[in-house]
């Protein structure tokens, strides 16, 4: 039988025991909690009386994330797409669950994550892995905190730990082909796949936009352009994950009589994917990638030594992204300003832009050879003859 409340000098406080307890009702129900000491007692006792008057939540980690994992609609007015599910599924089972599976979800600290990515970093996960992770757990205690199931999200404001000295900084850098580079890689690519390519290149599109394209999304006309409008993921077909995503691409004349070309020898309707398989149906990029981009890329030297289960295995340095990076790295060689590139890329916020692309563009401020011209160096010679005297 438990120990009997005895009333203390504050009110709503007691003590059982060796412990102390404060009690508050909310929505019609007496709610106890107990604590070590008087000081703990009467700080939670103070926020209750200033209004936090929900229960903590006994609800555990584990059997939260299993129902909200089946359940999650998604926390903006666009929904969620069921492709992402997984993604959000595999990191926390693979790293979370085993830590915290019978924790209530209100034990879950700051300190907690910190320690969690701190153990991913020390096992040697990537920087991505560690993001992913920390990504899906912080939607998911954003759920909770709606759901009154914790009183704050402690995701937040809990950073990733610094890459270990075997990943440099520069690992985390978008990686550009030079012109020279680019030229080279593209004569090593086998001829079906090298016009993909040089489109991914002169575009800039996600790997998922261009094996999405349509015919009906091409204007070859007068002026030339890809409209971006969807995405072909993993099979599926689906919107773009935001409005700045839907943007005009121009094209160059070059590339815009390649695709007339490719359009005259496999046109197949509107609706048809303009980068087809030989049996007309959209690509797949790690069919690409296995039979064409990597082994091209390895060839012609832009490869990586890894070491997997303890043997070191040859990587390609490109991947599909490395034209997007490149793409990126042209339209600022070729003056483009930040907003310019951003809507190119289709980037909602032009400060990504320059955040993943500052070390692009060229450092200092540059030459003032510039000035006499945009100035005009016959004002400078006016002044002069002005502060002659007659």
């Amino acid at each position: 039988m438990a120990a009997k409340l005895e009333k203390t000098r504050y009110p709503g406080i007691y003590k059982r025991g060796s412990r102390y307890v404060i009690t508050w009702e909310h929505r019609g129900k007496q709610h106890k909690e107990s604590f070590r000491t008087l000081p703990e007692a009467r700080e939670a006792k103070g926020k209750r009386d200033a209004g936090e008057k929900r229960p903590k939540s006994r609800v555990r980690f584990g059997d939260y994330f299993a129902e909200w994992i089946e359940n999650y609609a998604g926390r903006t007015s666009r929904g969620f797409s069921e492709t992402t599910r997984p993604e959000y599924r595999r990191p926390i089972e693979a790293h979370a669950i085993a830590r915290w599976k019978t924790w209530r979800m209100n034990e879950v600290e700051p300190a907690d994550l910190r320690d969690l990515f701190g153990q991913m970093r020390r096992d040697g996960r990537t920087t991505s892995e560690i993001k992913k992770t920390r990504a899906a757990l912080s939607v998911m205690f954003a759920t909770a905190l709606e759901d009154g199931v914790v009183q704050s999200n402690p995701v937040l404001g809990v950073r990733i730990p610094p890459p270990s000295e075997d990943e440099t900084p520069s690992d985390d850098k978008a990686k550009a082909l030079t012109r020279a580079e680019l030229g080279v890689l593209l004569a090593a690519l086998p001829s079906e796949s090298r016009l993909f390519c040089t489109f991914l290149a002169h575009t800039g599109l996600r790997i998922s936009e261009a094996v999405g394209l349509r015919w009906e999304h091409l204007d070859l006309g007068e002026h030339p352009k890809v409209r971006v409008r969807e995405q072909l993921y993993k099979g599926k077909r689906k919107r773009l994950k935001s409005k700045d995503g839907q943007r005009d691409v121009p094209l160059s004349p070059g590339m815009a009589q390649q695709l007339l070309a490719l359009r005259r020898d496999g046109y197949r309707g509107p609706e048809s994917p303009v980068f087809a398989s030989t049996a007309g149906t959209p690509l797949r990029p790690e069919n690409i990638y296995r039979r064409a981009l990597a082994p091209a890329a390895i060839g012609a030297g832009f490869k990586v030594e890894v070491e997997v289960k303890g043997k070191k295995k040859t990587r390609s340095a490109v991947s599909f992204h490395t034209f997007r990076h490149t793409c990126a790295s042209l339209l600022f060689e070729a003056g483009r300003n930040v907003k310019q590139v951003q809507a190119w890329l289709g980037h909602a916020d032009p400060g990504f832009t320059l955040k993943t692309y500052i070390h692009l563009m060229d450092s200092g401020v540059g030459s003032a050879d510039f000035l006499d011209q945009a100035v005009g160096s016959n004002s400078v010679d006016s002044l002069n003859e002005a502060a002659i005297p007659a």
